[in-house]
């Protein structure tokens, strides 16, 4: 595999910000979106990165943006780089399957999160008040059990540290009850829309992470990525039994190492063995060929 690709440099473009996997470039009226091979895992950036990542993620993006343009507008502006502003031209190779052109917006200041079945945080918490982030849940659920219906578990955006579940109530108080309410909306059909989708090519998404933000218009638009590995929890749908840990497409595989070495989830990360990086890109690319039906090569 080639090397990962961790941090982008174009000297001529102005680097507004880098995130856990983007680097953010401010182009005056767009936003241009990098995606790097960086990984983190319980919101800790890894010091290795996974080769071909940022690919996969673009793709996986550009696939779901294609298909749920009609339940919400996407910030999408063109991921063909030939149509990037000329000042992108001299970095269109390094650009190439890796970057989109976006508009720019206010971002919510919670993440939107679906989930549809019973795992991670939501199982964690589940176990100790029968309920996740606020929406009651009844007994005898098991890991990986699936919902009577899908629920809206937003979150805070750490900057620093670890995000942290919140209730609906507490998700109105920082962005307001109507937007509060648009977003639920918006994450739940998003959501159902998607299942649906994924479960048609032999994949359960358990849960995923969306990101909106109001446009210049005020509307309410779908950012950032959409339905990644990074961003959710996929099964294998033919393999799904449940009351245990499931046969995965994401970022659980890497959680996984990361828990059978006692890691404490604070910086440093632990260093990733090879079989490990190579688990988790096989991991990535076989969610979008999933997806996709398309073959992807790897660099």
């Amino acid at each position: 595999m080639a090397d990962p690709i961790l941090y982008t440099d174009f000297p001529t473009l102005n680097l507004w910000r880098r995130g856990k996997v983007r680097d953010v470039y401010d182009l005056g009226e767009h936003l241009l979106f990098v995606a790097s091979d960086r990984i983190s895992a319980y919101d800790v950036i890894m010091e290795q990165g996974i080769p071909g990542k940022g690919e996969i993620l673009t793709a996986t993006s550009l696939f779901w943006f294609d298909r749920l343009r009609d339940v919400v507008p996407n910030h999408l502006v063109t991921a063909d780089v030939d149509q990037f502003p000329e000042e992108c031209a001299p970095y269109r190779e390094q650009l190439r399957g890796r970057s989109m052109l976006v508009m720019k917006t206010q971002p919510l200041a919670i993440e939107c999160v679906a989930r549809g079945y019973l795992a991670g945080s939501g199982w964690k918490e589940y176990q100790v008040s029968r309920s996740v982030c606020g929406n009651p849940l009844p007994e005898g659920l098991e890991l990986s059990s699936r919902l009577p219906e899908p629920i809206f578990t937003p979150a805070t955006k750490a900057e620093e540290g670890h995000d942290i579940n919140i209730t609906f109530e507490q998700a109105a108080e920082i962005v307001g009850r109507a937007t509060a309410e648009e977003a639920r909306r918006l994450t739940l059909e998003l959501y159902s829309r998607a299942a649906e989708i994924a479960e048609d090519r032999g994949i359960i998404i358990a849960d995923t992470k969306f990101e909106f933000g109001h446009d210049a218009s005020g509307r309410l638009i779908l950012i950032d990525e959409a339905l990644t590995p990074d961003s959710s929890r996929f099964w294998l749908a033919s393999a799904y039994r449940p009351g245990s840990e499931q046969q995965n497409f994401d970022k659980q595989f890497l959680r996984d190492y990361l828990e059978s070495v006692g890691w404490d989830k604070n910086p440093p990360a632990p260093h990733l063995p090879e079989d490990v990086i190579e688990g988790t890109a096989t991991k990535y690319r076989e969610a979008l060929q999933r997806l996709t039906s398309t073959p992807v090569e790897l660099p």
